[in-house]
């Protein structure tokens, strides 16, 4: 198994002036983003090409408590081929693969085994998730032990606690600590901007997080009670914008959590393209976190050649 890239972050000093100067504008933030459907629509050829771009930036992800290897295994043969083969066929895309599988650390071995020779990577959340609330040794040790059994991402998630008490030293620590326990594994860094209160709180931890060493900043576990919209992801967005052009060094964005629907994955596409250009528009830059949007995505490509909507389980997961 090998990374999509061989590009990982290093870190850079904690830039506590840099936070100090940030400011951000939430009704300007909430008015662009309230605009964006009605100003950027994807029709025909055009949204399946988009759509297609879409699939292969997905994270197809498993956090179930009652996870199984043999539901594991089901994800992994979905991900090697995550559209029906007629479909994929008629659109020329038979050679079509997610992102990435995303699982517990207790499964990335299995992971790793069904994925074999795909190049598709495992990915393991680490790091006391969703909470980040177990003890820090404990934590990295978590990381350095999904890295270990063969995952190649690792998504490890913050304590929101030193974020909402202005604690930017410690956050940092923690991340420059899980940077060094990852290795050479892709660093992808869960916020839970939910529970972050506030825009500014959302664009300073995102900044802390990429000086840290994060190659991916990432809005939610997916547990939280708010979690993936436009507004947090237009921050983050900004944030990414300013650090490159700080320090010329790209990091990668993932929204996750209630993304279900087609357009949805379209209107973050249309944004990133606005605020960060083409260059992130690939798996290398850009992930969805989710798992029932790929049976969407594969509904209206269907649409797209038949004119027909087809029932949800003729494009089930596993």
């Amino acid at each position: 198994m090998k990374n999509l890239s061989s590009r990982v972050n290093s870190t850079s000093p904690l830039d506590l002036d840099w936070l100090g100067h940030v400011r951000v504008n939430r009704s300007a933030i909430e008015r662009r983003c309230s605009s964006l459907a009605g100003r950027r629509t994807v029709k025909k050829e055009w949204q399946a090409a988009w759509l297609l771009r879409a699939m292969t930036c997905i994270d197809l992800t498993t956090l179930d408590g009652a996870d199984t290897v043999g539901n594991v295994q089901r994800l992994c043969a979905k991900a090697r081929m995550p559209l029906r083969s007629d479909i994929a066929t008629a659109l020329s895309a038979t050679d079509l693969k997610v992102g990435a599988v995303c699982v517990y650390p207790a499964l990335v071995t299995h992971a790793v085994s069904a994925l074999e020779g795909s190049d598709i990577p495992v990915a393991s959340v680490a790091a006391g998730f969703p909470d980040g609330l177990t003890p820090l040794q404990t934590r990295i040790d978590e990381v350095r032990g999904a890295h270990e059994a063969g995952a190649t991402e690792i998504d490890i998630v913050i304590r929101r606690g030193l974020a909402l008490t202005e604690d930017w030293t410690r956050l940092y620590d923690e991340i420059c600590a899980f940077r060094e326990a990852a290795g050479d594994a892709h660093l992808k860094t869960i916020l839970g901007t939910g529970n972050l209160a506030s825009f500014s709180n959302i664009a300073k931890a995102s900044l802390v997080a990429m000086m840290a060493g994060a190659d991916f900043i990432k809005t939610s576990t997916g547990k939280e009670g708010v979690n993936a919209n436009l507004p947090v992801s237009l921050v983050m967005l900004r944030a990414i914008r300013d650090f490159y052009n700080t320090t010329g060094t790209r990091v990668g964005f993932k929204p996750a959590g209630g993304i279900r629907k087609s357009k949805d994955a379209i209107a973050y596409l249309v944004l990133i393209q606005e605020e960060l250009g083409k260059d992130w528009l690939s798996s290398q830059f850009f992930r969805l976190g989710a798992s029932g949007l790929l049976g969407d995505i594969s509904r209206q490509l269907e649409f797209f050649l038949t004119g027909e909507y087809s029932a949800s389980h003729r494009h089930a997961i596993g």
